[in-house]
């Protein structure tokens, strides 16, 4: 048989570890507050929220699309004068659509709506 006399032993030193209270010297306690309160205040000032706007978004892909449209139409067409007249056509819709866009935006004041809201991680809202 085994010998309980070890597992008795073994018992009383988990016991004894388990009273033990070991509390921190109250400046330490007080440090460790400070400086957990000077880090909440640093943390509350930063803006919890990132904003990114993209009012401007459609804007650059038209002015994208009808940019290398006109390209093509420089590229591909064999006469000078209709290829031209396509990109001019090409050039005129890109800029028709920054236009649209600025004014769309001046009259409908969407660009408070057109934000993708990133919350930042760990940060005390």
């Amino acid at each position: 048989m085994r010998e309980n006399h070890s597992d008795m032993e073994m018992e009383e030193i988990i016991y004894a570890s388990m009273k033990m209270t070991d509390i921190p010297a109250p400046e330490l306690n007080h440090k460790l507050k400070a400086a957990l309160y000077q880090q909440e205040v640093v943390l509350q000032k930063q803006p919890a929220v990132h904003k990114l706007s993209l009012w401007y978004l459609p804007m650059i892909l038209n002015l994208i699309t009808f940019s290398l449209l006109a390209l093509l139409a420089l590229i591909m067409i064999e006469n000078i004068y209709l290829s031209y007249f396509a990109a001019g056509i090409c050039f005129y819709a890109g800029m028709a659509g920054i236009l649209l866009t600025i004014v769309g935006v001046k009259r409908a004041n969407i660009k408070e709506e057109i934000i993708i809201r990133i919350e930042k991680r760990g940060v005390l809202a």
